[in-house]
């Protein structure tokens, strides 16, 4: 009796943590499709349906709404940081992994401690550093910060590293592949769940980030924003009895890629964590 009435009491706390989390997603969807522009808190569910917004998104740019261009700006900024980041990160990930050299334990304890460094109190010191060299306001300088430090996120990948038998590196070198063979033919065929979380890893810091880009897109021209510059800027109280509608219709198309990307890759994104975190 005392096991069931844990279980229940479990299943219960649960159940209440779940409501909590799904009830204002389920908000944001309903108002998405809501007939009132406003925030309305007389109803949860709007009196009538509609959507409007999502064709005001979509179709209807104003001086307030570029969705599609802030679509845009987020998604270039967000596959080429991606990219540079995986090829950062699997490259250290390999050398500290697979090669011995004089130093590696030093830089590795090193590289950890660095990466431990609270990423907001560089944010000021980044900024002036790109604005010296006329990098601010612009989706070249945010591509260059978000990847230039990637390369120390290495410690998951360089964990599934450690898991492939060394032996098949060693064949490798024996037939004369050289380290850039080996990496390409024999790791990272094997390292396919981890690349892909690393992927998708890499995609997520740049499409949700709104801090540091608010800070390095400054000027006041929405057609450089980022999407989470744009939402936030339909938040303002002098637009959002207007616009706070069209922002949730926004909040949820911008969800929808990655979520596509999430469950398409599923598989492969729990295999990469979990098999990342057997070593260090």
């Amino acid at each position: 009796m005392k096991k069931k009435v844990g279980i229940i009491v479990k299943h219960i706390v649960l159940a209440f943590l779940a409501v909590v989390w799904l009830l204002p997603i389920l908000w944001l969807v309903v108002t998405a499709f809501s007939g009132y522009k406003g925030i309305n808190i007389s109803h949860f569910f709007p009196e009538t349906w509609s959507i409007d917004n999502f064709v005001q998104v979509l179709f209807k740019p104003d001086s307030v709404v570029q969705y599609v261009t802030w679509f845009k700006n987020t998604l270039v900024i967000a596959v080429f940081t991606c990219i540079i980041s995986t090829i950062f990160v699997v490259m250290v990930s390999y050398a500290m992994s697979c090669m011995r050299f004089k130093g590696r334990e030093g830089m590795m304890s090193f590289s950890l401690i660095l990466n431990m460094f609270p990423g907001p109190l560089l944010m000021i010191a980044i900024y002036f550093i790109l604005k010296s060299i006329g990098l601010t306001n612009s989706h070249l300088g945010m591509i260059i910060v978000y990847s230039a430090g990637s390369g120390l996120g290495f410690l998951i990948v360089k964990g599934f590293m450690d898991t492939i038998p060394e032996s098949l590196r060693e064949a490798a070198h024996i037939e004369g592949a050289s380290e850039v063979t080996t990496l390409i033919k024999v790791v990272l065929p094997l390292c396919k769940p981890i690349i892909v979380y690393q992927i998708i890893s890499s995609f997520l810091i740049p499409w949700g980030d709104f801090v540091f880009a608010k800070l390095m897109l400054n000027s006041g021209l929405s057609k450089d924003w980022t999407v989470a510059i744009g939402l936030y800027n339909m938040l303002d109280k002098s637009l959002i009895n207007q616009y706070f509608a069209v922002f949730c219709a926004g909040g949820l198309l911008i969800s929808i890629p990655i979520s596509i990307l999430f469950v398409l890759m599923q598989k492969c994104y729990v295999e990469g964590v979990t098999g990342g975190a057997v070593k260090g």
